[in-house]
């Protein structure tokens, strides 16, 4: 699953990659958790990175309160599925990040890891987006897609975010296109994970020493790598 990222690149290169200007100011994040904003370009709006909270809320629910937020979306089911199916026809977007964490199991706990592309460059997971209104409150909220992992996150988890290849951005916001062929691993080759500091465990740690990599805090034996 994609449950932790970070944006930090600047605001303006940010703008330049995805050819769409901020509606407000990005701040650098290197630890955006669920139920926080991403950063995301919409279909409905392809010229505009918009901020949305984490965590869908379809636009039928009746009473947001209790409902689950679902933060990824599976690709082999989000056709079927009630809470994706009508977003992933309707209201599809790019999720921006430029790097994402994950945990792997070891025999001394879990073990953090950052995964990025091996450019450094920033990139668009495939996400879902919704709006949920009622007479006195407006949600706007996201989810990512996810996919079975490439070479590189294979170790560490068995989903990874469905990362579009730059050439591919465009046609996912697009009415005219196969949506569902462009869901698929990343190639392993444009990426690359290190071990970071389990500071990245805590949402409230949120400054740049979170994506410095340091010697594995946590044993591994072979048997952690299957």
């Amino acid at each position: 699953m994609c449950g932790r990222t970070s944006l930090f690149a600047p605001q303006s290169v940010v703008e330049e990659r995805f050819g769409a200007t901020v509606d407000r100011p990005l701040e650098p994040r290197y630890n955006i958790a669920p139920r926080e904003e991403l950063a995301v370009v919409r279909n409905d709006a392809p010229e505009t990175i918009d901020l949305l909270e984490w965590g869908l809320l379809p636009s039928w629910v009746d009473d947001p309160s209790d409902a689950p937020r679902p933060i990824n979306a599976r690709a082999e089911t989000v056709t079927e599925r009630p809470t994706f199916a009508e977003a992933f026809e309707q209201r599809r977007c790019l999720v921006l990040a430029d790097g994402f964490y994950e945990w792997q199991d070891t025999r001394g706990g879990s073990q953090p890891y950052r995964v990025e592309r091996a450019d450094g460059e920033p990139f668009a997971m495939a996400g879902l987006f919704e709006r949920w209104e009622s007479s006195t409150q407006t949600e706007e909220t996201v989810t990512v897609v996810t996919i079975e992992p490439n070479a590189v996150v294979e170790p560490l988890h068995d989903r990874m975010a469905v990362v579009l290849d730059a050439d591919d951005e465009r046609a996912w916001l697009s009415d005219d296109e196969t949506h569902q062929e462009l869901l698929e691993p990343s190639p392993a080759e444009q990426w690359r994970s290190y071990p970071v500091s389990t500071r990245v465990n805590d949402p409230t740690n949120d400054d740049s020493s979170v994506i410095e990599a340091v010697t594995p805090e946590r044993q591994t034996g072979l048997d952690d790598f299957g």
